[in-house]
């Protein structure tokens, strides 16, 4: 422990403590590494994707992915470097994943300025590293909306797994789009709250 002391702030040390804690199925731990850093994450990836939206679900999805890994995690670095780790790789996945469904080929002609003229093409198929992002990131949702209110079950199902923007989610379910968004918030904070509890995010 006092080399532990002698290497790490007093802020990593209590979270070093949290962890421990944690893994030992104390749920209020759990809850405290989330308010500690889920602004932080949250702002860090919204720098990255730029959407509000993209950047609740990809802070949900990294705590989850944290949190049912802190059992691993060792003390070779801070907790938060650890986080901010897995939360950028989960962040730049989605980025690839984004810009793999759209290939820009160059054409060999150019518009009447010279300027050489591109076009965009849709790319159905994924690649078997972009299939496994998919997968496991339905499988780690998956697990929370089970757990949703039944109200709450399908907008999740249509935003997370059919990839739907609010707009469309709307039309389909032929609502508000003010409530949509309403709704799709309540629901994120409910599983932010299964996140926080040891027992919800097996």
């Amino acid at each position: 422990m006092e080399e532990l002391e002698n290497r790490f702030s007093s802020k990593a040390l209590e979270d070093f403590k949290l962890i421990d804690m944690a893994v030992g199925g104390d749920d209020k731990a759990y809850a405290k590494l989330l308010q500690r850093y889920k602004r932080p994450v949250y702002h860090m990836i919204l720098k990255m994707v730029r959407n509000v939206d993209d950047a609740e679900d990809l802070t949900i999805e990294s705590f989850a992915k944290s949190f049912r890994s802190l059992h691993r995690f060792k003390k070779d670095f801070t907790f938060s470097t650890w986080l901010f780790r897995i939360a950028t790789n989960n962040t730049i996945d989605f980025i690839r994943k984004k810009k793999l469904n759209t290939l820009s080929i160059e054409n060999t002609f150019t518009d009447d300025d010279g300027q050489s003229v591109s076009i965009d093409v849709e790319d159905e198929n994924l690649d078997p590293q972009e299939e496994t992002i998919r997968m496991q990131k339905a499988e780690l949702i998956q697990v929370f909306v089970d757990k949703l209110p039944p109200k709450y079950q399908k907008l999740v199902r249509l935003r997370y797994f059919h990839e739907l923007s609010y707009e469309e989610i709307a039309v389909e379910l032929d609502a508000p789009l003010g409530t949509v968004k309403a709704q799709l918030h309540r629901a994120r904070e409910l599983m932010f709250e299964m996140v926080k509890n040891k027992r919800d995010h097996i």
